[in-house]
């Protein structure tokens, strides 16, 4: 077991220092002039960014997509989703983690280009620079839209949502690309998520008897807490590993910290800062 985690834990540094520098979202808290912003659903995709010659995980893991999938992409650099379609995240995700790519499965994928991240341009600027991208049957640029007020937001976002989307994102029309996460790049969604990693597992009762009844996590702030809902019969069956990120969904925190509500949402492919499970600080 110890040689494993070490494993885990070198070959997640090693990805880790070829991950790509990404620009990430902040949640939207309603303050924000909207004018600024143009709007856009968020699809529930697998992210990936297309560094001219390959997709590469925001971990830095190729995917190894067909070669008839990427030709005619152009050699600059693209960020987007690979996605099939509303509320199919565990489908595509399975189909592009496959290091041996199946052609059916690649044929219904898309990718969804939101960023051109190498553009030294505004972000206007550097839409309708992916607009005018040579086209390609593989690949298309997620829609932009502006919005007068938070009562059109809100409007859209009810609309997205009722028709199986997960949200929307609004990104600063002056703002050039930055990595790291800033006001640049908003997420609004019904609900908040975040990833955690998986530090122990606890038996279920009752009918999850004999197999999970819910995990341990600990944030990166190190705030340990138990996911016990949101799993199929077969992920309770084996359940994420030890070391595992997972992404969990709440509503606010306590005033401890503590995510409201949470609920697994689905496993990341990173193994991260595996930690031994014997560390028994406090569950909340």
């Amino acid at each position: 077991m110890k040689y494993w985690i070490l494993l885990c834990c070198l070959c997640s540094a090693a990805a880790l220092a070829d991950a790509p520098a990404l620009l990430l979202a902040r949640e939207y808290r309603g303050e924000t002039d909207l004018h600024h912003y143009w709007v856009s659903e968020k699809f529930d995709g697998v992210r990936a960014r297309w560094d001219g010659e390959a997709l590469i995980s925001r971990q830095g893991h190729p995917f190894h997509a067909p070669a008839w999938f990427t030709e005619g992409f152009p050699a600059q650099a693209m960020d987007g989703e690979l996605w099939i379609g509303r509320g199919r995240f565990d489908e595509v995700s399975g189909a592009v983690r496959r290091h041996t790519p199946v052609p059916a499965q690649w044929r219904n994928i898309r990718f969804m280009i939101f960023d051109l991240p190498e553009h030294p341009g505004t972000f206007t600027e550097r839409y309708a620079a992916m607009q005018a991208l040579p086209p390609s049957p593989y690949a298309a640029v997620i829609t932009q839209f502006r919005v007068a007020d938070r009562d059109e937001l809100l409007a859209r976002l009810d609309e997205v949502v009722a028709a199986g989307g997960e949200g929307l994102m609004l990104h600063h029309g002056a703002a050039r690309y930055r990595t790291g996460r800033s006001d640049a790049l908003l997420k609004l969604k019904p609900y908040q998520d975040a990833e955690a990693t998986v530090v122990g597992h606890l038996p279920g009762r009752g009918r999850h008897g004999g197999r999970l009844g819910a995990l341990i996590v600990e944030t990166e702030a190190g705030v340990r807490f138990r996911l016990g809902t949101g799993f199929s019969d077969a992920q309770r069956e084996t359940p994420p590993p030890l070391g595992s990120v997972v992404t969990y969904r709440y509503h606010g925190l306590t005033r401890d910290g503590v995510p409201r509500f949470g609920s697994f949402l689905r496993v990341r492919d990173q193994v991260r800062d595996v930690r031994d499970v014997r560390d028994e600080r406090p569950i909340r």
